[in-house]
C-alpha cells in the first residue's frame, strides 16, 4: 500500500485551489491566549504519540512521561494481562506522585506517603485503615488516560471520552504504518531537543522544501536539480486532518560523497540481511507527529510536543527490528541515524529566527508549494473556533 493509495493526492494547483491562497494571521504562532485555546481544543482532544511497546516489554514494565501541555505526569505500564495502559502518576488519596523513576519494573505501585498500593492495571489493592474512608475501593483506582497501540506505537488522548479511537482517527494510515519496521521494533535510537519556537513554526519546517537549497545546500543536494531547483514535491496528499507529499525523484542526482559511500553500502546490506522491505512513506499526522520511511533502512518518527506558545520539545526516534548483533551493525545504525540528525539540526537557527519575528508581523504568507502548512493552520483553526463556540454556548446556558 503506497501513500498514493491512502491520501487524496493533488497537484500543487489543485491543492491551492482547494485550500486557498492569500495571507493569514500570524497570531496563532505566538499569542499566549490563542495557545491556551489551542491547548484545550487540539492537544487535550487528539491522539498524541508518547512511546513504543518495546519500552514496556514485560508485565510490570513502566515508563514515566512528563506531558507539559496537559500539565500531567503519566505512567505507561504493561499489566499482568499484557495490556498497555496509561495512568496519571498521582495517588488517588491526596494526589502524591507515585513514581519518580523514568522507567522500571514493579509488580505493584505504592505511594510512600500513606502506602496506598495499586496493581499494574491501576486498581487499588490496599490502603491502611481503609474502612475509615467513605468511598468504594473501586472508585479509588488510578485515574486512566485513553490509550491505544497502533503499529507498536503508544498513543494517548486526554479527552474523557475520545470522539474516535486512534485507528479510526488515523484511518487507512494506521494499516500502512503496520507495514513499517516501527511495528515490529525491539529497540530504537533516540535524540531529543528543545527549540525556541511555536510547535507549528517547527512542524512547518518539515512540511515544505522551499528552504532546501538555502539551508541544506550539501545535505539536500540529492533532492535538487535543474528541472526542479527547489526540490518541490510532485503531489500533495490529504486525509482529513492528516497530510503527506510525494517527493520528486531526481533523474540525475549528484554523486554521493566518497566519505559516505561505505556507510550507504552497509545500510543497504543490513536491510537485505534483516529482510526489510517497506514503501517510501511520509505521513504528517495531526496534530504534531511525523512518520517517515526511507528505504532501505531508515524508519523514523518525529514528535513535536508544545511547551508553550514559543517553545517546543522534539523527539526523534529511528526504529530497529532487533538489537545490534555486533559493532559493525551498531556503527551502521549510528550512521543511518546521524545522517538524519544532521539534516534536522541544520534547520534550528532558521526556525528560531522565524519565531522571533512572528510577534512583529501581522500576517504570514504561504506560497502554493507551502500548502501543507496552510492545511495544518486551517485544521487547527477549525478546532479552536469550534471549541470556543461550544464553550460559549455552554456558558450561556449555565
Amino acid at each position: 500500500m503506497q501513500d498514493d493509495d491512502i491520501l487524496d493526492m493533488l497537484s500543487v494547483e489543485e491543492a491551492a485551489g482547494r485550500f486557498g491562497r492569500g495571507p493569514l494571521s500570524a497570531a496563532p504562532y505566538h499569542d499566549p491566549d490563542w495557545w491556551e485555546r489551542e491547548r484545550e481544543a487540539v492537544f487535550l482532544r487528539s491522539w498524541i504519540h508518547i512511546g513504543h511497546v518495546c519500552e514496556v516489554p514485560e508485565p510490570g514494565s513502566f515508563v514515566r512521561r512528563e506531558i507539559e501541555f496537559a500539565r500531567a505526569s503519566l505512567l505507561i505500564m504493561r499489566g499482568r494481562d499484557g495490556q498497555v495502559r496509561a495512568f496519571h502518576n498521582a495517588c488517588r488519596h491526596r494526589g502524591s506522585r507515585l513514581v519518580d523513576e523514568m522507567s522500571g519494573r514493579r509488580s505493584k505501585l505504592s505511594c510512600r506517603y500513606h502506602m496506598w498500593t495499586y496493581g499494574s492495571d491501576g486498581a487499588l489493592l490496599s490502603a491502611p485503615d481503609f474502612e475509615r474512608f467513605e468511598v468504594p475501593r473501586e472508585d479509588c483506582a488510578l485515574k486512566p488516560v485513553a490509550t491505544e497501540v497502533v503499529a507498536g506505537m503508544i498513543f494517548v488522548n486526554f479527552a474523557h471520552e475520545p470522539e474516535q479511537t486512534a485507528r479510526e482517527f488515523f484511518g487507512p494510515i494506521a494499516e500502512a504504518m503496520e507495514r513499517l519496521p516501527v511495528a515490529r521494533a525491539t529497540c530504537f535510537t533516540e535524540w531529543t531537543y528543545e527549540i525556541g519556537a511555536n510547535w507549528k513554526t517547527n512542524f512547518d519546517n518539515f512540511q515544505e522544501n522551499y528552504h532546501l537549497r538555502f539551508i541544506h545546500p550539501r545535505t539536500g543536494e540529492q533532492a535538487l536539480g535543474p528541472e526542479n531547483p527547489f526540490g518541490y514535491p510532485t503531489h500533495y496528499g490529504f486525509l482529513g486532518p492528516h497530510r503527506g507529499q510525494k517527493l520528486w525523484k531526481n533523474p540525475d542526482p549528484p554523486p554521493v560523497a566518497e566519505s559516505l559511500k561505505l556507510g550507504y553500502a552497509r545500510v543497504g546490506e543490513l536491510a537485505r540481511r534483516e529482510g526489510l522491505d517497506f514503501p517510501k512513506t511520509d505521513f504528517k499526522l495531526f496534530p504534531c507527529f511525523h512518520m517517515v520511511g526511507l528505504p532501505p533502512y531508515q524508519n523514523y518518527t518525529h514528535t513535536m510536543y508544545p511547551l508553550g506558545p514559543d517553545r517546543t520539545r522534539g523527539q526523534v526516534r529511528m526504529y530497529w527490528t532487533a538489537p545490534p548483533e555486533d559493532a559493525a551493525v551498531a556503527f551502521t545504525r549510528e550512521f543511518a541515524a546521524v545522517t538524519i540528525r544532521d539534516v534536522l539540526s541544520e534547520d534550528r537557527e532558521a526556525v528560531e529566527a522565524s519565531q522571533q519575528g512572528m510577534a512583529v508581523i501581522d500576517q504570514i504568507h504561504f506560497q502554493d508549494h507551502e500548502v501543507l502548512l496552510r492545511h495544518l493552520y486551517l485544521e487547527v483553526e477549525k478546532r479552536v473556533r469550534a471549541h470556543v463556540a461550544t464553550r460559549t454556548l455552554a456558558e450561556a446556558a449555565a
